[in-house]
């Protein structure tokens, strides 16, 4: 299965099209929103939470951004809906609702948070939500456990691995030694098989990304774009850019 080329036709708006200087925060239904008007695809974090549902945000606890503080994972979907984000009235999505507000216009690219603990419940909900869903969408993982489950549940679904160059432990508390070093150089592709890569843009240009995009022809994907010296590596050593703080072709 070849990666489809709505995957790479369009700038990725990184957790949507937010502007915190014009109360609109990433992840939130304004952020997805502002991407649709802009025909941007949207990129966005899932998290699973205490009663199996998939919420839109990236950070484990609230707090960051939100009101309230607390794992997600602790709360269930009710509880979280009714969560706000800091300085604006929008509450937090669930995958569902997300799709609902998007209803297809522009492609989705969700990434999918782990706990690197072999839960499957993350993705075993998005496909029930995807099931019901026929607008354009992708999902990744910097976990290839969540990749190799997207493989044998969602095999018919476009996945990617979100990588970079190295893993050290104080960013990567909850993945073991082993673990960590499964996840690089892409070692596991051949397990894994990603129709996309998404790498940081920092470490490009890289072997492994190079040999994914040159010999085996994955699409590459490079987060996160901000400067301009960013934006000039991402479109030499890469397909397309996941974007924030700017609005390309402006």
């Amino acid at each position: 299965m070849r990666a489809p080329d709505w995957l790479t036709a369009r700038p990725v708006a990184h957790r949507g099209l937010h502007d915190r200087a014009r109360g609109i925060v990433e992840n939130m239904p304004a952020a997805a929103q502002a991407a649709v008007d802009g025909n941007f695809a949207i990129e966005c974090d899932i998290q699973l939470t205490a009663d199996g549902e998939a919420m839109v945000h990236h950070d484990d606890a609230l707090g960051r951004l939100t009101e309230g503080s607390g794992p997600l994972l602790g709360k269930t979907a009710a509880e979280l809906k009714a969560v706000s984000f800091k300085d604006t009235p929008e509450r937090m999505m669930s995958l569902g609702d997300l799709c609902a507000l998007v209803g297809g216009r522009v492609p989705l690219v969700i990434e999918l948070k782990s706990h690197f603990d072999g839960d499957r419940r993350l993705v075993r909900r998005m496909a029930e939500v995807l099931a019901a869903y026929s607008g354009p969408a992708a999902a990744m993982s910097f976990d290839p456990e969540q990749v190799l489950a997207l493989r044998e549940l969602m095999p018919r679904l476009p996945r990617g691995i979100t990588a970079e160059r190295t893993y050290e432990e104080a960013d990567w508390p909850d993945a073991s030694p082993e673990q960590r070093r499964g996840m690089l150089h892409l070692g596991h592709a051949f397990r894994t098989r990603p129709h996309f890569v998404a790498y940081w843009v920092e470490d490009l240009p890289a072997p492994a990304p190079w040999i994914a995009r040159h010999i085996f022809g994955l699409p590459l994907l490079t987060w996160t774009v901000r400067t301009t010296e960013q934006r000039e590596r991402a479109t030499r050593y890469a397909d397309q850019m996941i974007f924030e703080g700017f609005r390309p072709g402006t």
